[in-house]
């Protein structure tokens, strides 16, 4: 249950929304570029686990968005789109540094296993977290406190995730909704709040997060 945020770069409009609103009915966030500039933009500023990649942009080819992308040492792993099926094609995708490669059309149920495999090898954390007594498992989707299984929901683990990551640092409401949900989120529901006090009885007593008034979360 690896929380998981994805950009998708692709400048046909409907696609783009369908294959983002597919990755949400999966449970993973996802935001959208719909050009080769702002998919830059949006993939160097935010922390993504994967970007899903139109090779074929208009303008600012999706070749050189991987490059920029790759160049900027993000850790993102990148899945090219792409309509052309040869082996150099692939090669040359490859080569600019994309780590997996869909030909389109594709199906959906692929793109999906491809994207949570290559979250997985995402560097940005280790597989297994540890904070206090508790054990975050992210490659098993598993969470213990003290060695007693905890089940949460998507958005519990990936709160809980996000506070374990910050190894003490204050997480803001605003960062939480960035990272566990998309863009999309509104920045004046009380969502956090609530999925906070549902993930705080579920860790049980003593309570483990720490409210900083002003400020946000952290696990001290």
């Amino acid at each position: 249950m690896v929380c998981v945020r994805v950009l998708v770069v692709e400048d046909q409009a409907e696609l783009a929304d369908d294959i983002a609103d597919g990755l949400r009915d999966q449970g993973i966030a996802a935001d959208v570029a719909y050009d080769g500039t702002d998919g830059i933009s949006k993939a160097l500023m935010n922390g993504y686990d994967v970007v899903v990649l139109d090779r074929d942009l208009p303008r600012v080819h999706g070749d050189a968005v991987c490059a920029a992308i790759v160049g900027s040492g993000c850790t993102a792993r990148i899945l090219m789109l792409t309509a052309a099926s040869t082996v150099s094609d692939r090669v040359d995708g490859l080569n600019l540094g994309a780590d997996d490669y869909l030909t389109k059309p594709f199906a959906f149920a692929e793109l999906v296993a491809r994207v949570r495999a290559m979250a997985r090898r995402s560097p940005s954390a280790p597989p297994v977290m540890l904070r206090g007594d508790v054990v975050l498992d992210r490659a098993r989707g598993r969470v213990s406190r003290a060695g007693r299984p905890i089940s949460l929901t998507r958005k519990e683990f990936g709160i809980l995730e996000e506070l374990v990551r910050a190894d003490g640092a204050i997480v803001s409401t605003e960062d939480l909704l960035d990272r566990v949900w998309d863009e999309n989120a509104d920045p004046f529901t009380r969502t956090v709040t609530v999925t906070l006090a549902r993930l705080r009885r579920k860790l049980g007593q003593p309570d483990l997060i720490e409210t900083v008034v002003g400020s946000g979360y952290r696990l001290p």
